[in-house]
């Protein structure tokens, strides 16, 4: 079993994602064919743990989130069960998120009960844009109540939330279930619940994301699908909130993590604010 690195600075990636060639719906592929011509031929072969973190060992990376994805409509699904059993290898340098479709599922409490219960999941990944929800339906929509049911239950077992928002490539996305400004009645109604919202609101939303992340102690803002060399364009005051920015790469989207590290620590930002985004945080909220 592989140790972290010995750095000085730890760097956690909070999002990337893994998944077999069966996992993924063919538009999928063909655009994994596109980023990544390499993986796209081999990726059933390349998707074992101990590649995984040998390129984490690669890049300088002690940790990283693993996504389950359950979003048929769109991308796939990547279940619950691969992605524990895959960072059962590793649980020292992968923690797996769970993923479940609150449309489609009867009862999305109690797949998520399991989910953490029973095979050790430390978070749940939503995907508002590719499941076809507004993220705070329960209030008004008497058939979604059990969304209500899903987030209490998340605050019960004390794992944080990560929303998919703004922008996306993939065929079939809708975007008007990706504003964050929907997380925003999330974090009121359940001010115990941690909210991560994945690429920041990326593309018309940045300016909502960065106001919500700034207004509420449990919202955060990862920046994976995102260059952070242009960061300070998309959120000027970064600084202000570095407490609540968490590294993401988005890998295999993301190329090469090691680059988007490197861009982080050139940025015009204090040296804590770095360390905070590349690591401190996400440890914190990992329990680590």
């Amino acid at each position: 079993m592989s140790n972290a690195p010995n750095q000085e600075l730890q760097v956690i990636d909070f999002h990337i994602h893994i998944g077999l060639r069966e996992h993924f719906n063919p538009s999928i592929l063909r655009l994994f064919g596109m980023s990544n011509p390499a993986l796209q031929e081999q990726i059933s072969e390349f998707m074992k743990p101990e590649n995984i973190v040998s390129m984490l060992d690669n890049y300088g990376v002690s940790r990283a989130v693993v996504l389950a994805e359950d979003s048929p409509k769109v991308t796939g699904v990547v279940p619950n069960e691969f992605v524990a059993e895959f960072c059962s290898h590793y649980p020292d340098r992968l923690i797996p998120y769970a993923s479940v479709d609150p449309t489609e599922n009867p009862n999305p409490a109690e797949t998520l009960e399991q989910a953490v219960t029973g095979l050790g999941m430390r978070g749940l990944k939503l995907y508002p844009s590719y499941q076809y929800f507004y993220p705070n339906a329960y209030q008004e929509n008497p058939q979604m109540k059990k969304l209500r049911k899903l987030y209490e239950c998340s605050v019960r077992l004390g794992i944080p939330v990560m929303f998919h928002t703004g922008t996306s490539v993939f065929p079939g996305a809708r975007l008007k279930y990706s504003n964050p400004l929907f997380l925003d009645d999330l974090a009121v109604d359940f001010p115990d619940m941690k909210i991560i919202m994945a690429h920041g609101g990326r593309g018309p939303w940045f300016n909502t994301a960065f106001y919500i992340a700034r207004m509420h102690s449990n919202v955060f803002i990862d920046i994976s699908g995102l260059p952070p060399k242009n960061l300070l364009r998309y959120f000027p005051k970064l600084e202000t909130i570095s407490e609540k920015v968490l590294f993401g790469s988005d890998w295999p989207d993301t190329l090469n993590i090691g680059a988007n590290i490197e861009a982080v620590k050139n940025l015009a930002i204090s040296d804590r604010a770095k360390t905070q985004i590349l690591g401190t945080n996400a440890a914190k909220i990992l329990g680590i």
